[in-house]
């Protein structure tokens, strides 16, 4: 059929002889009824002044209005990009006052007696005053922030919790001996590294949740509320129960809320208080079970009032695929979208004790301390155990050389002084702070690359991710659609297709859905369809997309004459036509071209008054590939961490994007996995060997995951409704992707900000760089006590020698201050998935702590030498042995860190200061113990007539000492290089991610398809019998 005539003349804008049904609007015309007739009639009244007044205003309508967005819509992403790098910095910036050392970022939450309680008073406020300010921060203090979010602590008692764990313990039982033992100095520099630790890694973790929190500021919802009168714009965190929402078309839902009246009825706000006050408002209740209340009859629970205010989509609470109508009194859910209509509602609750926040709480509630901490924990204990066998050791040797507990007073050589020293060097006070920092550290920087870490172990778990799944649309795709060329049907008009699919597309330019945009938009390229809408169009009536009838339908009057136009997926537009057998399938052919192609389809058709449908037409859309995600997807195939494409489009659609992808295709309908007859072993190959599932659900998500795991694999989950959440959960790494909702952000380990998948990649390499931090220091810290374990209680046993406490604890602190700067080290990101392997971590830290005691030992053992050894001019035993020691530990993290990179110039400069602090320790003999026997000993050689009374050391001396430790570092290097090169020690400890157990797996699969049958015989009695399952029916569409 031809374009219906259009007219470019002045038009009568009340469009022909105006009756009540033609001037009563949309919602209007759907209502039930139970209204009152003279609300009815003021509400016409009121539309028709409305109407007339803007014709007088020359107010725009909405054709008008589209005409002006069309021809003036700037990409806002081109236009914000210089002012978003602008920005960049800026927010990484903020902060918190200095001085504000008190705040923890929340107001108190409501307390545990009156928890989630809203009184009755609150919820009474007019629609057109809303509440006062007055009342806002008492009632926010009740009952919190409207947000999700985990609890957080005290500043303070965050602090104390640095004083906590085994390792600490120890040191605090070391802080007793040293006042026992009235060692005054030791115990000061003990509390002095305890206070130390605990405040950098105290200062480190607040700065990252700081840049944390300051990003997720950014990117807060906002809510439109009524407050002393006037209509005011805020963040929707700072609702309070009682405040007056406007919820519109195209906006979430800023809180649980209940329905008052429409926004263009106020009028109706008298029928709400009087069913307030009769109790006669629907309770609020799961929204889960809207579906289930379908079928039962209206007497069941409270009647709906009048017509349906809004429509709201639930399916990321509920998974239910229809928008929901809510009527007034109905609740509307916090994080639901709305879908059409615009409404007063009144906040009934604060997020945390909204449905979304009671299901959030429910998945964190499980506190999972992670695999890192398992980690810490074991090396942790082993090094205890290994402390108390050489305090044991020592204990015996000193049993054998008759000396006491505690005495002599200022002695050396007594037991709990040997215990003294072997706490200090034997547990590594700083692992906890200088990982917990090195987390930290990696999170904040993560954080300015737009992916927000919300729990720190989580980067320990993306460094070791070999299996990626990961959504299409706005991941591996723009999320940018555009229409190619359009397939008209044969004797219809291109332009008047166009001009029907922009007529059935929602025009609330504000909050345009992405397929309408850009079917809107791509009018700029057909100036005739846009000559059509010019004409005096009305839309009366506007259905949303649905996923049952697959289609958006819009009723539209042009000169007394009603256009029903409709737009959706072909086969469901087919259905509506009576065309020719040849002209549909010549459009089924096309559809199955354009699927090939890669192309998601769009049929139009029209009905004109009550004639037969036309089909018009068939537009090709498409979602291309971002620039950067094929090289992307072949780096992280590289990085040993394949990617699953998990989309709900066709299959044809998912095949044809993996091709340009350089994906494979092995792409399977999500139903094959579900419902196609595999089970056990085979089922999980199916899902280890794919490349991918197209058609998917969310269960279809959490099923992979599980059965990835079940393989022995680490797999990281993206996604971004509520109903993602136990996927997000399960996976090794949930990752809530750009524009997630609330719920899933709080469901998952990391947020990202920035869309596309080469953030993803870029996480994971900077984790993995991450993780090598740790694990450097982690070799350095065993080795070091390994080293002074060996070499003091051997030295106690052979020679009854030791080095004094108060150089020890020196020993200790440098050790801490150099290596707190590992965690800005620069670092190599590993080519494959990297985990712990203990046991190689292990056996290169026992070698290393060898070879550095046995260069300890070397150093002693000259100076029993005639002519005094390594000791040029003069020296101090304890002194040289200080200094020694300092000098190879400290330049040991420059071994362990590998060779691959530069250390940055944080940690040279940390290592150098406490080197130069050693050397002048050493130089001028500080808290050496002074010699006041005469002569001086003399028991093997000539080196103690070199002894000075103050315990100096010559620079020549000194320089010698360098020279020696250099040459100790260089033969470390070596050693550690060849250890790494031995292939059995290459792999010792790495986990098979590859696990096949086909028994167990076949077990559980025949077992999942059998179920429980319950009967009753003919005398009653109950019968229960074991049966295979049901199998569900494959949709046909």
């Amino acid at each position: 059929m031809a374009a219906p005539r259009v007219s470019f003349s002045d038009k009568d804008l009340e469009n022909g002889e105006g009756g009540p049904e033609r001037d009563r609007s949309r919602k209007w015309s759907q209502a039930p009824g139970n209204i009152e007739d003279l609300g009815t009639l003021t509400s016409l009244i009121t539309a028709s002044i409305t109407r007339i007044a803007r014709a007088n205003m020359a107010i725009p309508d909405e054709y008008t209005a589209l005409q002006k967005y069309i021809s003036t819509y700037r990409d806002p992403k081109a236009a914000d990009s210089e002012a978003n790098q602008a920005k960049d910095g800026a927010d990484a910036k903020k902060d918190k006052v200095w001085w504000q050392f008190w705040r923890a970022g929340s107001s108190s939450q409501a307390t545990d007696k009156d928890a989630g309680v809203v009184p009755e008073e609150w919820l009474e406020a007019d629609i057109k005053q809303g509440i006062p300010e007055s009342e806002v921060e008492g009632r926010r203090k009740r009952m919190g922030w409207n947000e999700i979010s985990s609890e957080k602590e005290s500043l303070f008692i965050k602090f104390l919790m640095f004083f906590t764990g085994p390792v600490l313990y120890v040191m605090e039982v070391a802080v007793l001996i040293a006042a026992g033992l009235r060692d005054w100095i030791d115990f000061g520099v003990i509390i002095g590294i305890l206070l130390l630790n605990a405040a950098v890694g105290w200062y480190q973790e607040k700065q990252a949740a700081d840049v944390v929190a300051s990003l997720k500021g950014d990117i807060a919802m906002k809510a439109v509320v009524i407050r002393g009168g006037q209509e005011q714009d805020i963040k929707a965190r700072e609702i309070v129960p009682g405040d007056i929402v406007i919820i519109e078309e195209g906006q979430t839902v800023p809180a649980d809320a209940r329905l008052i009246c429409d926004y263009d009825a106020p009028e109706d706000f008298a029928k709400y208080k009087e069913l307030r006050e009769q109790h006669a408002l629907n309770p609020e209740e799961d929204p889960a079970g809207s579906e289930e209340k379908e079928g039962e009859e209206e007497g069941d629970g409270v009647a709906h009032q009048g017509h349906s205010i809004i429509a709201t989509d639930q399916s990321a609470i509920t998974g239910e695929s229809l928008a929901v109508d809510k009527y007034m009194g109905d609740v509307v859910y916090y994080t639901t979208g709305c879908k059409r209509g615009k409404a007063y509602a009144v906040a009934i609750t604060s997020a945390k004790f909204s449905f979304v926040g009671r299901t959030a709480t429910l998945v964190q509630g499980a506190k999972d301390q992670g695999h890192f901490k398992a980690i810490m924990n074991s090396i942790g204990t082993a090094l205890l155990v290994l402390v108390m066998f050489w305090i044991l050791a020592s204990w015996i040797g000193g049993f054998f050389r008759h000396l006491k507990i505690a005495t002599p007073e200022h002695s050396f050589n007594s037991l709990l002084y040997y215990a003294l020293i072997l706490f200090i060097i034997g547990v590594p006070v700083g692992l906890p702070v200088v990982t917990t920092t090195t987390l930290a550290v990696g999170a904040a920087y993560l954080a300015k690359q737009q992916a927000i870490v919300q729990k720190l172990t989580a980067i320990e778990s993306l460094a070791g991710v070999d299996v990626l799944c990961s959504d299409k649309t706005g991941t591996l795709t723009a999320n940018q659609l555009s229409i190619r060329e359009p397939y008209v049907a044969e004797g219809e008009d291109v332009n008047w297709m166009m001009a029907c699919a922009a007529l059935a597309s929602s025009h609330n330019i504000k909050s345009l859905d992405p397929i309408d945009k850009v079917t809107i938009l791509t009018l700029k390229r057909y100036p005739k369809a846009r000559d059509i809408l010019k004409d005096d169009w009305k839309t009366e009536k506007f259905t949303p997309f649905d996923p049952v009838s697959k289609r958006i339908t819009a009723v539209c009057t042009l000169r007394g004459d009603r256009f029903t136009c409709a737009k959706g997926a072909p086969k469901a537009v087919l259905n509506l036509t009576e065309c020719s057998k040849e002209t549909a399938d010549h459009f089924k052919d096309k559809a199955t071209e354009f699927a090939r192609r890669g192309f998601r389809s769009l049929g139009v058709a029209y009905q004109k008054n009550n004639e037969p449908w036309v089909l018009l037409g068939m537009l090709s859309m498409f979602d291309p590939p971002r620039e950067d995600t094929a090289q992307t997807i072949i780096e992280a195939q590289q990085l040993g961490v394949p990617v699953k494409m998990l989309t709900g489009d066709a299959i044809a659609i998912a095949k044809e994007t993996c091709k340009m992808l350089a994906l494979g295709t092995k792409v399977y309908n999500s139903q094959k996995l579900i419902h196609g007859g595999l089970s056990g072993t085979t089922q999980h190959d199916l899902v280890e060997r794919a490349d991918g599932f197209a058609e998917v659900f969310p269960e279809h998500k959490y099923q992979v995951v599980e059965m990835l795991q079940q393989r022995g694999h680490l797999t990281a989950m993206t996604g971004d409704g509520v109903n993602d959440a136990p996927s997000l959960k399960k996976s090794d790494c949930g990752i809530a992707v750009e524009g997630a909702s609330e719920a899933a952000q709080a469901a998952a380990d990391i947020v990202f900000l920035a869309p596309g998948l080469s953030t993803i990649v870029f996480a994971i390499k900077t984790a993995r760089q991450i993780f090598q931090r740790m694990k450097a220091y982690i070799q350095y810290r065993i080795a070091l006590c390994l080293h002074l374990e060996i070499y003091l209680v051997t030295s106690m046993i052979i020679i009854n020698e030791t080095i004094s406490a108060e150089l020890i604890v020196f020993i200790a602190l440098f050790a801490d201050l150099a290596t707190v700067a590992v965690a800005y080290d620069n670092a190599h990101s590993e080519q494959r998935p990297v985990e712990w392997q203990l046991p190689k971590i292990w056996v290169i830290s026992v070698i290393l702590g060898i070879e550095l005691a046995l260069a300890t030992w070397v150093v002693r053992g000259t100076l029993f030498l005639p002519n005094g050894g390594i000791v040029q001019n003069f020296g101090n035993i304890q002194e040289i042995l200080f200094l020694e020691v300092a000098l190879t530990e400290n330049w040991l993290i420059f071994v362990t860190r590998g060779g691959k990179t530069f250390p940055s110039w944080q940690l040279v400069g940390a290592i150098f200061v406490v080197d130069v602090l050693a050397t002048l320790f050493c130089i001028f003999g500080w808290l050496s113990p002074s010699i006041t026997q005469r002569p001086l000993p003399d028991p093997m050689g000539g080196f103690f007539r070199k002894q000075t009374p103050h315990g100096w050391t010559d620079v020549v001396t000194v320089v010698v000492i360098w020279g020696y430790a250099i040459g100790v570092t260089i033969i470390l290097a070596i050693t550690y290089f060849m250890l790494n090169q031995i292939p059995g020690l290459a792999d010792l400890g790495r986990a098979n991610r590859n696990v096949h157990d086909t028994q167990m797996e076949n077990i559980i699969g025949h077992l999942s398809k059998l179920a429980l049958k319950h009967e009753k015989d003919e005398h009653g009695e109950s019968r229960w019998a074991l049966m295979t399952k049901a199998t569900e029916e494959e949709d046909d569409d």
